[in-house]
């Protein structure tokens, strides 16, 4: 199970409603239970990215380090989402997780998030990195989750080598959109279906929602590679956290 688990921590100061040296420590408490408790990954906000790294470094640990970009809306430009990355990278990000423009998807402007797609991926890949797309499966309809899944595989298969499939991820969730009639705004067992169904040869991250034991397996058993939760030590341990994400 913990191979599978990104143990995550994404809220700001201001979300926690903490202040900002107290979210410092709370950051800092969940990287240091990610390394205690050998999760694969810890999925950070890119402040604290050279933060994570000081700490698995001094402690010997084989951590990874994953990080959001565009976050949570994915509206910014290309510009700024390749400029996010890049200090990522250089901070010691090994896994980005780029905010799909699912707005400009809905509007119908294709070929602005098929460019953020191949040149954001290009640069994840050509650092070694893992890159991952949240196509936010809460504003989309089970249609739109298809075309959008399908869209992020097509690029991939259309402009990288085989090889580097396995680096590249679809992903349900930020875990931080605001539905209006109250509905999940994170991974779905329908919609993890859909994704699954329509990105092979990629893999798919189940992100938001996912927080107890069997939980986790019922996401697994349907196939994704990632699981994405603020919950992973519950979900090891058994118990079940209530948080949003």
């Amino acid at each position: 199970m913990r191979q599978y688990l990104d143990a995550t921590y994404l809220k700001t100061a201001e979300q926690a409603g903490l202040s900002k040296k107290a979210n410092m420590e709370v950051v800092k408490m969940n990287i240091k239970e990610a390394i205690e408790e050998q999760f694969k990954l810890i999925m950070i906000r890119p402040e604290f990215v050279s933060v994570a790294k000081e700490m698995i470094q001094e402690s010997n640990s084989n951590l990874t380090i994953g990080t959001v970009i565009d976050f949570p809306k994915g509206d910014g430009s290309l510009e700024s989402k390749l400029a996010e990355a890049e200090k990522a990278i250089k901070d010691g990000a090994d896994d980005l997780d780029f905010v799909l423009d699912y707005e400009a998807f809905k509007k119908g402007d294709v070929d602005v998030v098929k460019k953020q797609v191949i040149e954001c991926t290009k640069l994840g890949l050509e650092h070694n990195k893992i890159v991952k797309w949240i196509i936010e499966i809460a504003a989309l309809n089970n249609h739109q989750i298809v075309q959008l899944t399908v869209l992020v595989k097509n690029c991939v298969i259309a402009n990288f080598k085989e090889f580097q499939y396995e680096n590249v991820f679809v992903k349900s969730s930020t875990g931080f959109y605001q539905t209006h009639d109250g509905s999940p705004n994170g991974a779905t067992v329908q919609a993890i279906k859909l994704m699954i169904e329509n990105a092979f040869p990629l893999s798919v991250k189940a992100a938001g929602g996912v927080k107890n034991y069997q939980e986790a397996l019922e996401m697994i058993n349907l196939g994704v590679k990632r699981i994405g939760t603020s919950a992973a030590k519950a979900i090891i341990s058994g118990e079940e956290l209530k948080s949003e994400y």
